[in-house]
């Protein structure tokens, strides 16, 4: 299947997405949800800002075959190996998007005051026009996107419980995205954004 010529385009210039509302991911959204929160070793990640040291505001969890680090990242991350629900999702994906993904990043979202801001996945690591695919499960939350070069052009969808959204193309060279926070009452959601990435292999013990 392409899902690239099958399911909803977002249009933006210069960029390549792709919103799957409900993709065939051989579980019930609300059991994958149960199985993330229950498995996934959660972790608060810190930034470094002008020598600062900030916890981010959500909970965060690396996985797959790749020691890796952000250039804002306070520390390395080393990768927890694939495993249960999160190794079946990545067999999912792989088949629905043709793709080969090495790593896993896991967001949590407790409330709505949890949040990620303005920023684009092009670390070199990814190389030139990565194919990211991000599932989403919980509390729907709002995806903005906006044009690195023009922040007037901004775009913004629902993420849905169960949902897929692929950025592919010069997406990450282009444009931003963000997760804003809200004031209103939400529950949880969970994020993960698989991807390629280069780097230094994990050894089993780093695991």
């Amino acid at each position: 299947m392409d899902l690239f010529n099958e399911i909803r385009p977002i249009a933006l210039a210069d960029a390549r997405v792709i919103y799957h509302p409900s993709p065939d991911l051989g579980l019930h959204p609300d059991a994958i949800f149960a199985a993330l929160r229950a498995e996934i070793p959660w972790e608060q990640h810190s930034v470094n800002i002008h020598g600062q040291i900030i916890p981010q505001p959500r909970l965060s969890s690396w996985h797959g075959e790749v020691v890796h680090t952000y250039s804002t990242l306070a520390h390395v991350l080393v990768p927890h190996p694939w495993s249960g629900v999160v190794a079946h999702l990545r067999e999912r994906v792989e088949a629905i998007c043709a793709a080969r993904f090495n790593s896993m990043l896991a967001n949590l979202y407790r409330n709505g005051q949890d949040a990620i801001g303005w920023h684009a996945d092009d670390e070199p690591e990814l190389g030139p026009a990565p194919v990211i695919a991000s599932l989403s499960f919980g509390a729907e939350r709002g995806f903005h996107m906006r044009r690195k070069d023009d922040h007037a052009q901004v775009k913004r969808i629902t993420l849905e419980h169960g949902s897929l959204l692929i950025m592919a193309g010069a997406m990450q060279r282009h444009w931003q995205h963000a997760v804003m926070r809200t004031a209103k009452p939400i529950g949880e959601r969970i994020n993960l954004t698989f991807r390629l990435t280069a780097g230094s292999e994990a050894s089993v013990g780093a695991l």
